[in-house]
């Protein structure tokens, strides 16, 4: 978020108008603060297993700053298609795999235990399906001899803060080609 938000200076084509967040106590929000954004916090526990209830709250907040679209970073919710299908087109997401690899949760362990050369991350626009939308970036890394799943998350992180900017930049201005670092 905060590569995002240090990004969108200048003659960048967007700037951020809320972060939001379903953590209170969550990094990036006293972080846009202290940047003058606005921000918004809609914790999920309250509302269980209904998530209908919950994403209607993340609507309404949402609504209140009027964005263009959204950029996921770090938002470890699953979203229902009754949220994603109205941003259809308006909603990216950066996932620590190179899509359709290792969609879901830990992508990096996933990734030692197959022996794969090469790791890496993927910037895509979200739909109804887990993981699973038009791919709009991807960066790799190799994977050293030695590597654990937190030293390949160190490394794939470098390259998401790298990718992600890069690609929202291009989206928001029609460019349609894959971006590839």
């Amino acid at each position: 978020m905060k590569a995002l938000v240090q990004d969108m200076q200048g003659d960048h084509p967007a700037r951020p108008c809320v972060i939001v967040s379903n953590n209170h106590d969550a990094g990036g929000i006293a972080w846009a603060k202290e940047q003058g954004i606005a921000t918004e916090v809609v914790d999920h526990r309250p509302f269980g297993k209904d998530r209908a209830a919950f994403e209607s709250e993340l609507s309404k907040a949402l609504d209140r700053h009027s964005p263009d679209m959204i950029c996921l970073a770090g938002f470890m919710r699953v979203l229902t298609a009754g949220f994603v299908t109205p941003w259809h087109g308006k909603m990216l997401n950066i996932h620590p795999s190179l899509l359709p690899k290792y969609k879901g949760l830990h992508t990096h362990a996933r990734a030692l235990e197959a022996g794969d050369k090469t790791h890496g991350c993927t910037v895509h626009e979200v739909t109804p399906l887990l993981d699973d939308g038009p791919i709009w970036g991807q960066a790799k890394i190799d994977v050293l001899d030695g590597d654990t799943p937190d030293a390949l998350a160190a490394r794939i992180l470098v390259q998401e803060h790298k990718l992600y900017p890069a690609v929202l930049r291009r989206y928001c201005v029609g460019m349609t080609s894959v971006l590839y670092l």
